[in-house]
C-alpha cells in the first residue's frame, strides 16, 4: 500500500457522524448521572426504633448527599460543553471521535471516584483521586476542542468564537479545580467547599461577550 494510514478512503470517512457522537455521550452521562445516585442508599430499618434514630441515620449519608451534588454539577457541566463543542462542528473525523471516546472513558470513572470520595471524604488521597479524574476530563476535552479548531472541522463565524470561550472556560476551570484541590493540606472539606463554589460559577456564569473572547488567554 503506497498511500500513508491518515488518507486511506476508512480514514477519510471513519467517525464522521456528530450525531452519533452526541446519541453515544448522551447514553453514557445518563448512565453515569444515574450510578452516582446508587450510593445514597435508605437507611436499614433495623436498629431504628425512633424519630431521633431515623434522623440520626440520615445525617450519616451527609457525605454521600454532598459528593452526589458535587458530581451532579461535575457531569452537568461537562456534558453542556460538550455539547456546545458539538453543536458548533461542521462535521467530525475519526481522530476527534477518538477525542471523544477518550473524554467519555474520564467521565465511566466518575462513579468510581464518586464513590470513594463519598466512603473516605477526610482522605486526600480520595479527594485527589476525584480531582485527577475531572483533571483528566478537562484536558481530554480541552484536547478536543483544540483539535478541531486546528483541523478545520468548526463551523465558521460563531463556532469559532464559542470554540476559543470554551478554550477559555476550560483552562481557568482546571486551574481553580487545581486551586481547590491543593485546599486538601488543609481539610478536605474546604477542598469540597471551593469546588462546589467554582461548580456554581460556571453554572451560572454569564456570557461572555465577543470582546471577551477575543481579549482571553488563548483567543
Amino acid at each position: 500500500m503506497t498511500t500513508t494510514e491518515h488518507s486511506t478512503p476508512y480514514n477519510r470517512v471513519a467517525g464522521t457522524n456528530v450525531e452519533r457522537i452526541a446519541a453515544l455521550s448522551d447514553a453514557l452521562f445518563a448512565i453515569a448521572l444515574t450510578l452516582i445516585v446508587l450510593d445514597i442508599r435508605v437507611p436499614m430499618h433495623g436498629g431504628l426504633a425512633t424519630e431521633h434514630d431515623l434522623a440520626k441515620a440520615i445525617g450519616g449519608l451527609a457525605p454521600r448527599l454532598v459528593t452526589y451534588l458535587l458530581s451532579f454539577m461535575t457531569l452537568g457541566i461537562f456534558w453542556v460543553g460538550q455539547q456546545t463543542h458539538l453543536n458548533h462542528l461542521r462535521r467530525a473525523d475519526r481522530h476527534l471521535t477518538w477525542f471523544h471516546l477518550a473524554f467519555l472513558a474520564t467521565i465511566a470513572v466518575m462513579p468510581f471516584s464518586t464513590g470513594l470520595l463519598a466512603e473516605f471524604i477526610t482522605f486526600r488521597m480520595a479527594l485527589l483521586i476525584y480531582w485527577v479524574n475531572i483533571l483528566a476530563s478537562g484536558i481530554v476535552s480541552f484536547a478536543a476542542v483544540r483539535y478541531a479548531f486546528r483541523a478545520g472541522l468548526v463551523k465558521e463565524g460563531a463556532g469559532e468564537e464559542a470554540f476559543k470561550a470554551l478554550e477559555w472556560r476550560l483552562m481557568s476551570g482546571q486551574m481553580l479545580y487545581a486551586l481547590g484541590a491543593a485546599l486538601c493540606l488543609i481539610n478536605t472539606y474546604w477542598s469540597i467547599g471551593f469546588i462546589v463554589l467554582v461548580q456554581l460559577y460556571f453554572a451560572v456564569a454569564p456570557h461572555l461577550s465577543r470582546r471577551e473572547v477575543r481579549s482571553a488567554p488563548g483567543a
